[in-house]
């Protein structure tokens, strides 16, 4: 039963998007998606013991959650409401209601994700419902999985999901591929979503650990969804190579619960399976000539992959890269990125020239970052005293244990 169990949970972690996207789609409602597909997965631990896990076990899922939703709607409405909330069905063209085999359920059902991922990030919910409604639908997380990744209380986190679904329901949020005008653009959010999903795995803000590593494969996971439903759009490509490149380092970030920086890194211990596909995706998005914020932020990636050390790091490559970046996204973070990049290729004083004219602006005197990489320049500057300070200031602002506990260590290395 244990490995009959494993089996579910992996079928379910792997097929639950396209499911409950295609029960939403029958439906017209994530609650009955939902309820039928853990009743499907339910029934698959009672059958599979006794029958054998099937061939097809996905697909086999796929049609006993129809099965349970065509139940569902027809014990609980009259046959008027019945044909209404079966709608999206009868207008796809079907001719019947009663599912076809599970050996022909893959075939017969068409991917609805990319409608899902399109609803869940809809610019009509906040940025906290879309992240909570695209990990609790596509990503499969339960509820509490996904209040434990974000450390917030259960209660709050369901209360986010409650509300996004309410947000659907009340502003009638089509569940559709936006038409080829607005498809940029809500794309976009859909890109913003899970990259977000993937910075809160890779830089936790909280918490005993740096890295959640469940979220960062989740974003990536459903960054291959995205190339796999829309696979000429470069900015899918190039999001996905970020996130695969970034997250080679993740093992190399740590040693002994203590943070690692990028020059100081083991980079035998990088994923480098991971750093070949993200090169090999970086190269695939360029050639389609269609160049974006995310293949630039995957190309500096890239680079500080492919260095075999610290001191063959083509900096200057880097700092051109996020003077381009710039065009695209003129932030103060990015403009933070490219002073240290220059500091890196032209040295630490004119980039610390370039940070304190960014420090006069105000904008980023609230993030830690920002005095961080100050303190850095002032330490190899040797101004012992100002690094000192800006360490001070850093530590204070820094949220999570671990990047205060490395703040700390510098700050004891500076004071004289």
């Amino acid at each position: 039963m244990a490995d009959i169990r494993s089996i579910a949970e992996a079928v379910f972690r792997q097929e639950s998007g396209r499911i409950i996207a295609s029960l939403i789609r029958v439906s017209g409602s994530f609650d009955r998606a939902e309820e039928a597909i853990q009743e499907a997965f339910a029934s698959a631990l009672a059958a599979w013991p006794q029958k054998g896990v099937p061939d097809n076990p996905g697909a086999w899922i796929m049609a006993a959650a129809h099965r349970k939703l065509i139940d569902a709607v027809r014990r609980e409405h009259t046959r008027r409401d019945h044909q209404d909330s079966l709608r999206y069905e009868m207008e796809a063209g079907g001719s019947s209601c009663e599912p076809p085999e599970w050996e022909e359920a893959a075939m017969q059902y068409p991917d609805d994700r990319l409608r899902l991922m399109f609803t869940c990030c809809h610019p009509a919910l906040n940025r906290e419902g879309q992240v909570a409604l695209t990990l609790r639908t596509l990503g499969g997380l339960s509820t509490p999985e996904i209040a434990k990744a974000f450390l917030l209380p259960e209660a709050t986190l369901a209360q986010r999901i409650v509300r996004a679904k309410r947000k659907i329901q009340e502003a009638g949020i089509p569940y559709e591929v936006p038409k080829a005008d607005r498809l940029q653009e809500r794309l976009a959010s859909v890109q913003a979503v899970i990259y977000l999903i993937f910075n809160e795995g890779y830089s936790a803000r909280s918490g005993a650990g740096l890295v959640r590593g469940d979220l960062c494969a989740e974003a990536i996971r459903m960054g291959r969804v995205l190339c796999e439903l829309l696979p000429r759009e470069a900015e899918n490509i190039g999001l996905l190579a970020l996130m695969l490149l970034q997250n080679s380092r993740r093992d190399a970030r740590m040693v002994d619960g203590a943070l690692v920086t990028l020059e100081d890194q083991d980079r035998s211990l990088w994923d480098h399976a991971a750093i070949a596909e993200g090169l090999v995706l970086v190269e695939q998005a360029l050639r389609l000539g269609d160049v974006g914020p995310y293949q630039l932020q995957a190309a500096i990636a890239a680079l500080h992959c492919q260095a075999r050390t610290a001191a063959e790091t083509d900096w200057p490559q880097i700092a051109a890269l996020y003077r381009e970046l710039l065009v695209w996204n003129p932030s103060p973070v990015i403009a933070l990125n490219h002073a240290v990049a220059v500091a890196m290729s032209e040295g630490a004083a004119e980039g610390l020239r370039r940070i304190d004219n960014l420090g006069a602006l105000g904008e980023l005197d609230q993030y830690y970052l920002f005095h961080a990489a100050r303190a850095d320049l002032l330490r190899r500057l040797q101004r012992w005293d100002e690094a000192a300070a800006a360490y001070r200031r850093a530590a204070a602002l820094a949220t999570n244990p671990v990047e205060v506990d490395f703040l700390d260590r510098r700050l004891r290395e500076v004071v004289r």
